[in-house]
């Protein structure tokens, strides 16, 4: 059931998109095929999904893990998470994904998907997920680039790329709020943001292979649109409108 209006308190209050069950689960599949291609085992490993929203994906991940965890700041979100999905291996916290409780070095695997943009400082989400990180652990990273046609949080074109006062007046000026919330990054700034681990590039991956990662729903194979894609990530990938990245804390 989604929480009714008075109970919304955050993100998933303007974007139901968030309960959208097909759609949330299709994004699931993504993030747990990536994720079993590159883990040979997964049964003995502590998952941590930061920014979990209404806990579609942790919960589509505590099928294959030991333990599944998901932290979101949206409590209204949360709380739906644990009516609909909690048991014995998954477990909801409402928190700062910046700011977490846990012991260091405590998750073998993160997930951290669209999250970066949201946050006020991700520069701090990165020192975070390091931190809580194990040496030789993984962080699914998925990044939207700010040099994007549509914006997809606003679905207003150009808006990321333009300075934050022009933005600010844009999202008003079209009735999607008072200010511009959303800080994406560049294809080089988030090199820089992730410097500090290893990075596996999943993302001409994916595109070569829809079926294997749970793309179809985007880009179909052999169609004109992958085709597309696939010369995009080759030959522009600066200007390529998400990254699929695994981070690997460097063991010391």
């Amino acid at each position: 059931m989604i929480p009714d209006s008075d109970d919304r308190t955050g993100y998933s209050h303007s974007h139901q998109e968030q309960f959208d069950e097909r759609q949330r689960l299709w994004k699931a599949k993504k993030i747990v095929s990536v994720l079993l291609d590159f883990l040979p085992n997964t049964r003995n490993l502590d998952l941590l999904e930061m920014g979990c929203s209404a806990g579609f994906a942790t919960s589509a991940c505590a099928r294959h893990f030991r333990s599944a965890t998901g932290i979101d700041l949206d409590e209204a979100a949360v709380e739906f998470a644990r009516r609909t999905f909690e048991g014995p291996n998954l477990s909801f916290q409402i928190g700062d994904a910046i700011h977490t409780d846990f012991p260091n070095e405590s998750f073998d695997v993160i997930v951290c998907n669209h999250v970066y943009e949201h946050v006020e400082n991700a520069e701090d989400l990165m020192k975070e997920i390091e931190r809580v990180l194990k040496p030789g652990g993984v962080c699914y990273f998925g990044a939207g680039n700010r040099l994007i046609l549509i914006e997809p949080d606003n679905r207003l074109p150009f808006l990321s790329i333009l300075p934050r006062p022009l933005a600010n007046a844009y999202v008003r000026l079209t009735g999607r709020g008072n200010e511009y919330h959303e800080r994406l990054y560049t294809c080089w700034g988030l090199r820089k943001l992730v410097k500090a681990f290893d990075v596996v590039d999943y993302t001409p991956r994916i595109v070569e292979e829809p079926e294997t990662f749970a793309a179809t729903d985007m880009l179909l194979p052999g169609s004109f649109k992958q085709k597309m894609a696939a010369f995009a990530v080759r030959r522009l990938y600066c200007l390529f409108p998400t990254y699929i990245w695994l981070l690997i804390k460097k063991k010391t």
